[in-house]
């Protein structure tokens, strides 16, 4: 074998790399495994991350624009079980709700003794550390530090729990998340590899901005989806009968017609009420009905929720500048996600929780320099489960046997294995409460979803055609032209069922603490 000197191999290695961005990886230090740096924001819908090219324009997100602009954008990065901690439970174990054990947000536990990639990022030899939103009911497992927010957090001087103390820290909590962040990078063991996990509370409902940007639209009416007052004709019941629309199910606290929050500063509590009581003022004299009153809500909804995303974005920005001034940029995997997608008014919606496009499809996008290329947009059927996976591929760490994502490390090189997903399974439980979503199933290809909707007063499926119809507005499950679909659909589906060890009936506890039975809301 001929030997070749470490300074000779350094060089072709690095010549290699100038010829093939793919193998530019390995020109770094022998034994060098990137930093990552996961940031998760909760209830981010990817139509308000201006990267996405949403029609309405709703906002500019230059920052996290940069990661998709310097790494890769997924166009179809879809989650198992949208809901907030379920699908937290999947990221960290890169498995579904029925097999992690974490279904809904009333009763689920997270089993802090479960496997997760922090664990085993950690075992490897990584500093590991999780701030900000956990909404798992347990403590951390598997990090050396953690300072999280109790339950859903709030949006002032929220308390935190630091390594299980409790304190509160004054500011808003984008800014304080982003704040103890930061403090724990310039803190860390320099000598390891890092894992941060910065997990937002925003833009999770009540939607309240920080005070800086109160009025940030300049009172901007902002265009309506299509759909904004669907009346979910050409569906069935379990459309028709839920809690989660603008006309109905936003409340005066959401909509910020109340007094202002507790915790805010007096110069904040003028500002806030100097934004809000003279527009909540001239709303009540025009005393909306009808389609106006469902467009003022629509736009103060999107006023607030939008003024949260600026303090995420923002926060991205900190923390970039923080990877560019101390020369970390190059060697640190950047993740941005969201935990599931979010309804804008799409079908007079909000929240999330169907299998439907806008819930279903969360932002995604990596920068890995040297291995991913800038820039690109990939439409491969990739998913939250297959975070775990991929990133301790990354980290070189092997990933156990029961994780049922796949690693995405092929497609961030730029490869397209021949292998990949063609469906994707989903599932939903939590039920009736709150917002009457039934519990459904289903799978989704390119251009499918055949879905099934199961309580003890409905059993029905649907079919939905991406191609013909991208708004979801038509079941055509009965049309006899689409009866081989359906045919081979049903079979995919048995087949995903099956492949992934789902049980024929979920445990009564993952649907949460209220009976099903005679949960039919609405005539």
């Amino acid at each position: 074998m001929i030997q070749i000197p470490p300074g000779v191999r350094r060089s072709l290695i690095l010549a290699l790399a100038v010829l093939s961005p793919a193998l530019s990886a390995v020109a770094n230090e022998p034994g060098r495994r990137p930093n990552i740096l996961f940031i998760f924001s909760d209830d981010h819908a990817y139509q308000a991350v201006s990267a996405y090219n949403d029609p309405r324009a709703l906002l500019n997100t230059p920052n996290i624009d940069r990661l998709a602009n310097e790494g890769v954008r997924f166009d179809r990065c879809l989650v198992p079980n949208s809901i907030c901690g379920p699908s937290r439970a999947s990221v960290l174990t890169g498995q579904y709700s029925h097999v992690n054990g974490f279904y809904n947000n009333t009763n689920s536990r997270f089993d802090g003794g479960r496997t997760t990639f922090p664990k085993l990022l950690k075992g490897a030899g990584y500093q590991t550390a999780v701030v900000g939103k956990w909404h798992l009911g347990s403590d951390p497992t598997g990090f050396d530090y953690w300072c999280i927010l109790p339950g859903q957090g709030i949006y002032y001087d929220p308390p935190m729990i630091e390594q299980g103390k409790t304190a509160r820290r004054d500011g808003y909590v984008t800014d304080v998340i982003t704040d103890v962040s930061l403090d724990w990078l310039k803190n860390r063991d320099r000598s390891k590899p890092f894992l941060l996990m910065c997990q937002h509370k925003a833009p999770h409902r009540r939607w309240s901005p920080a005070v800086r940007h109160l009025g940030h639209d300049g009172d901007r009416r902002y265009p309506e989806p299509p759909t904004l007052f669907d009346d979910y004709s050409g569906r069935g019941l379990a459309e028709r009968d839920q809690d989660m629309t603008i006309a109905q199910t936003m409340n005066d606290d959401d909509l910020k017609l109340v007094d202002c929050p507790e915790r805010l500063t007096p110069d904040e509590r003028k500002a806030w009420d100097a934004y809000y009581k003279p527009r909540n003022e001239a709303f009540r004299k025009a005393d909306l009905k009808g389609a106006d009153l469902v467009r003022w809500k629509y736009n103060r909804y999107l006023h607030d929720y939008l003024g949260c995303v600026k303090g995420v974005d923002e926060s991205v920005g900190r923390m970039l500048k923080y990877l560019d001034d101390e020369g970390l940029a190059d060697d640190t995997i950047v993740v941005y996600a969201s935990d599931q997608g979010f309804y804008l008014g799409e079908h007079g919606w909000f929240d999330k929780r169907w299998i439907f496009e806008e819930s279903l499809k969360t932002p995604f996008v990596v920068r890995w320099p040297g291995v991913v290329a800038a820039g690109r947009v990939d439409a491969h059927l990739v998913s939250t489960v297959d975070f775990a996976p991929t990133l301790l591929e990354a980290a070189g760490v092997a990933a156990p046997a029961d994780v049922q994502g796949k690693s995405l490390v092929p497609i961030l090189r730029g490869e397209a294995p021949a292998d990949w997903r063609k469906s994707f399974y989903y599932e939903y439980f939590e039920y009736p409460e709150p917002h009457h979503v039934r519990p459904h199933h289903g799978v989704v290809t390119d251009r499918y979803k055949l879905v099934r909707f199961a309580t003890p007063d409905l059993d029905a499926w649907e079919l939905f055609d991406l191609q013909n119809d991208p708004h979801e507005l038509r079941n055509v499950y009965d049309d006899p032209a689409n009866s081989g679909v359906v045919t081979e659909l049903k079979r995919e589906l048995e087949r995903l069922r099956r492949d992934l060890k789902v049980p024929a009936q979920p445990p009564r506890s993952a649907f949460g603490d209220r009976p099903l039975d005679g949960a039919t809301k609405k005539p």
